[in-house]
This record gives C-alpha cells, sequence and structure tokens, in this order.
C-alpha cells in the first residue's frame, strides 16, 4: 500500500489509500450485484430468499449492497435459495449486462481515484447503482463508449480530482502558505528580495547533497524539452535543462526544495508529465509547486504589487511587468500566485486561467492549460473538434506578438488588457494576458491569460474597469457552439414561421 507522507503542515490531509488494494470490496460488491440480478431475474423478494436461506433480511441486504462477503455454508444455502450452482455464485465472471460494471470496478480509475479526499468511500459509490444493476451496467458502457471516443485517460480523471481538490478549498492552503513563510524566515531570505537560482542551487546541494546537472538535458536528442528529471539515487541528482530561463530554473530548484521540506516521497521524475502514476504523486507535485510559488511572492508582497496594479483609474501595463521583474517570476507563475491569493484575500473567486501556445507565422494555436474557478463553462479541449474564435484575448496577442517578432522587434513579453463578454452565457470578464517566446520550443509563443468576472467585487477592487481605452470584445464559448446556437434559432424561426 502507497501511503500519504505527511509533513507537520499537512496533518489535516486525509491518508490516500490506493484502492487497488481493497480486493475484498470487489469482492462483496461482485457478488451482491449477482445476487440482487438473480433474484430480481426470479421475481423472489428479498424477504422470500433470505428465509429459503434461513438468513435475516437485514443480513442478505447488507450482502447484495456489497458491504458483506457471507462464509461459505451461508454461500451454499444462498446458492440453493436460488437455484443456481454454488461455484457460479461465488466466480467473479458475470453476465454480459453486468461487464461494465466489473469493468468499471476493476478500473484504474477506481484504483487511483482518492474517494477519501471528498469524504466517500467506493462501496457507497457502488451502492447508487445497486438497486438496479442491469441498468446502471447500461448506463456505465454509455460512460466507456464516451471515454473512448474522447480518449479520457486515467490522468485526466486524476488531474480533474486535483481542480474538484483546489475548488473545495478556493485554492488556498494555509498550511502550505506557513510552511513557506517559516522556511524562508528560517533561513534570513528576506520576504520582499527576489530568490535567485545560485542560493537555491546552494541550498540543495548543502542541505541534501544534491548533485545538479544543467548540460546533459539540452544536448539530449529526446529529452531537450523537458525542464527537469529528477534521479532517485545517492546522492540524488536533478538534471535541469540549462537553457531554461534564469527564473524558471529557479523555480523548480524552489519545487525540489518543496518535496524535500514537505517529506513528499511519492513524486514525479520528470517536470513534463509522461503518466501519473498516482493521485498521491498528482497532489505532492501540486503541493511542492505551491510551496515553490508562496517561496518566491509573499502574501505583503503581493498585496503592494496589486495596489500599484489595480488602484489606478487607467490601464497601465507597467505595474504588472514591474511585478514580474521584482519577484524574478515568469507570467505564469505570477497568475498561479494571483490564483491562489485573490480568492482568498480580495475576494475575486470566479476567474479562470488559459494557457495557449502557437508557432509563429502559424494559425494553429493550442491550449495547453485550463484551470477555471468561475460558474461559466470555460472549455477545457477535450473535445477534438472544438475551436477557438480568432477574437479571444489569448489569440489576438500572440497575433500581435508573432508580427512584432517577424519584424525584427523585442522578444519581451507582450501585456494586454480585455473586457470579454461570451455572447452564449451573457459574462462579462476583465482578462489579462501575457505572452512571451518559449525557452525551450523554438518559434514558438505561449500566452496565459486569468480573466476575472466583472462583479460588484471586482468593480470595487480594481479601479480601471470601466477604462474606456480597454478593448471589448464579444464573442462565443466556442466557434462550434456559436454555430450551433444559430441553428437552434434558425430552426426554431423556421417552426414558428411555419407554425403560424
Amino acid at each position: 500500500m502507497v501511503a500519504f507522507v505527511y509533513s507537520p503542515a499537512a496533518k489535516r490531509l486525509p491518508p490516500i489509500r490506493p484502492y487497488r488494494a481493497m480486493n475484498e470490496a470487489h469482492l462483496r460488491f461482485i457478488l451482491g450485484l449477482k445476487l440482487k440480478t438473480l433474484r430480481q431475474a426470479r421475481n423472489l423478494p428479498l424477504r422470500e430468499v433470505a428465509a429459503r436461506a434461513r438468513l435475516s433480511v437485514s443480513y442478505l441486504s447488507e450482502i447484495e449492497k456489497g458491504k458483506k462477503y457471507p462464509k461459505p455454508d451461508k454461500l451454499l444455502t444462498l446458492a440453493d435459495a436460488l437455484g443456481v450452482p454454488f461455484d457460479e455464485l461465488v466466480s467473479v465472471q458475470v453476465s454480459e449486462p453486468l461487464n461494465p460494471l466489473k469493468t468499471i470496478i476493476n478500473s484504474t480509475f477506481v484504483q487511483e481515484f482518492p474517494f477519501e479526499l471528498f469524504g466517500v468511500e467506493p462501496q457507497e459509490l457502488f451502492g447508487l447503482v445497486s438497486d438496479e444493476p442491469t441498468k446502471a451496467g447500461a448506463l456505465f458502457r454509455t460512460f466507456a463508449e464516451i471515454v473512448q471516443m474522447y480518449d479520457v485517460q486515467v490522468e485526466h480523471v486524476l488531474f480533474a480530482a486535483l481542480r474538484s481538490y483546489q475548488h473545495l478549498h478556493a485554492n488556498y492552503f494555509e498550511d502550505l502558505e506557513r510552511e513557506a513563510a517559516a522556511f524562508r524566515a528560517a533561513r534570513a531570505w528576506p520576504a520582499d528580495a527576489p530568490l535567485r537560482e545560485a542560493m537555491l542551487r546552494a541550498y540543495l546541494e548543502e542541505a541534501y547533497g544534491y548533485e545538479i546537472d544543467t548540460t546533459t538535458l539540452p544536448a539530449h536528442p529526446v529529452l531537450r524539452t523537458f525542464r527537469s528529471v529528477y534521479a532517485d539515487r545517492t546522492p540524488p541528482r536533478l538534471y535541469l535543462n540549462g537553457n531554461l530561463l534564469p527564473s524558471q530554473r529557479a523555480f523548480v530548484l524552489a519545487r525540489e526544495i518543496g518535496f524535500r521540506h514537505l517529506g513528499l516521497s511519492e513524486r514525479p521524475v520528470t517536470s513534463s508529465w509522461i503518466k501519473a502514476e498516482s493521485f498521491t504523486q498528482v497532489l505532492n507535485n501540486y503541493r511542492a509547486s505551491y510551496f515553490a510559488g508562496a517561496l518566491f511572492i509573499d502574501p505583503a508582497a503581493l498585496e503592494e504589487d496589486l495596489a500599484a496594479i489595480f488602484d489606478r483609474p487607467t490601464w497601465q501595463a507597467a505595474p504588472l511587468q514591474a511585478a514580474l521583474q521584482r519577484h524574478n517570476v515568469t507570467p505564469e507563475m505570477f497568475f498561479y500566485r494571483l490564483a491562489e491569493l485573490l480568492p482568498k484575500r480580495y475576494g475575486l473567486r470566479e476567474w479562470y486561467f488559459l494557457r495557449f501556445s502557437n508557432a509563429v507565422g502559424s494559425e494553429e494555436y493550442r491550449l495547453t492549460k485550463v484551470f477555471n474557478m468561475s460558474s461559466v463553462p470555460i472549455p477545457y479541449g477535450i473535445k477534438p473538434v472544438e475551436g477557438y474564435c480568432r477574437r479571444w484575448p489569448a489569440k489576438k496577442v500572440l497575433r500581435a506578438l508573432a508580427v512584432r517578432q517577424q519584424a525584427g522587434g523585442a522578444s519581451e513579453p507582450m501585456i494586454s488588457v480585455d473586457r470579454t463578454h461570451f455572447t452564449d452565457v451573457d459574462a462579462e470578464f476583465l482578462v489579462l494576458s501575457i505572452a512571451r517566446p518559449l525557452a525551450l520550443t523554438p518559434h514558438t509563443n505561449s500566452c496565459v491569460s486569468m480573466g476575472f468576472l466583472l462583479d460588484d467585487r471586482l468593480r470595487d477592487t480594481v479601479r480601471f474597469w470601466d477604462d474606456p481605452a480597454i478593448p471589448r470584445t464579444a464573442l462565443p464559448l466556442t466557434q462550434e457552439r456559436n454555430r450551433q446556437a444559430a441553428k437552434e434559432q434558425a430552426l426554431a424561426e423556421l417552426l414558428g414561421t411555419g407554425a403560424g
């Protein structure tokens, strides 16, 4: 069994118990499904089967719900009561209508999903479908076909579980905030001074004996786009891509400190996910990254930055650019920190984060990261044919950056603001976007956008929200949804005319 490794700051988290170790629960559930299916096929009430098998009604009910597994002598009487061979009753083989349920029970999803974090036991979830097992089997078959159609992997489920966990906590974790502040104070690193690569590297080498290699990955024919690779050996070795920006290398080192300081032993070995092996691994990676972000940007320092950015009657990009330089962070790191602190400290709970990438000169834009904390259904990009309107703020900034680059201009980050009105849901967002070249992928730009729902809370917080110089954009969430809405409206008009 893989155990969750606690730090003093993590005591409030329940242990994450992989369900793969609970084979007895699988057997109980399969037996319960078979019993109920056989009983219903014979139109036998629960009380009659209990009487035939000389069992109490309550005990038989517990068996059917997958909560009890009787001893062999009781299984023999149950087989006789239902008129089936003993071997057939206790076999893990099920009838065709129940096969989807058995597949779900034995799936990696059920084995890895962190039910405990959401206060649910797997048996309780299975109990929801035990009343009508045949219908439930058809339902799960439908879900399985959808999963295959859209190539949904276990990793998608694990990361969706992480997002839900972040939702539950409003993306703010006080224990990690305290750990980061205490760690920085213990080393006399000033909260308002940027963290530098050299100081973080020195700490890893001195405290944990790390060997840090910055030359192997840039020269590697396959792994040159990886930011880092961790080798669990003695002494530990971190392959750090020397082609990264100094701020990116510093963040990788800070996250490595997070793994060590928080005692998170189950972790990914690469910065780019090749395969998520467990939810514990996904959660630990998030916690180490959160710790690193909190090391870089102290809450009090961020409040000073936000006062300079928000407390102006007109939009100015310079204070945002100054904040990036002050903390030695990339735009993505800064937006992540906003996402952690704005809901807690400013009450801005309705927001989304998007990251697009684009090859310079290409009209193909890839949505590579989404985190939506708003009530607006921002597309996640799983659907293969779903496209995004050219008027999305990120696309506009990426095109502008590409034009500047092709004209020989500077490749420094390009910052913009936009008021975006999603017409199909009638919601408006104030969107900050920052585009820049990718360090490890030549001729490719990336744009991160953070949109805040334009509600009363935002109007009270951001003075420049109504700056007339801010572009206004009206667009659908996706082109496909826009076309679908147009078809539905045209059909309604046609039928309305016909009816008249």
